[in-house]
């Protein structure tokens, strides 16, 4: 199911309004996750593209969306 502010197509997540969405990134952003903690996100507008690969099964920290915050803070900087 689909997330408010985000669709899916092409075999990724993408969003369309990031305010709706409640996530890092601007509108036409892609990303997709996987099991063991890796994630990549693509943001156009932002010529940004972020990708981290952990290795971690039942990970107890949200290693995904804080790499992500730590990139679009590092942009801010």
């Amino acid at each position: 199911r689909e997330a408010p502010g985000a669709g899916f197509g092409l075999g990724f997540e993408v969003i369309l309004d990031p305010a709706l969405a409640r996530c890092l990134g601007s509108a036409g952003s892609f990303s997709w996750s996987g099991l063991a903690g890796t994630d990549f996100w693509v943001d156009p507008q932002e010529d940004l593209v972020a990708i981290i690969m952990p290795q971690v099964l039942a990970c107890p920290y949200p290693i995904g969306p804080l790499f992500r915050t730590l990139v679009y803070q590092a942009l801010d900087c």
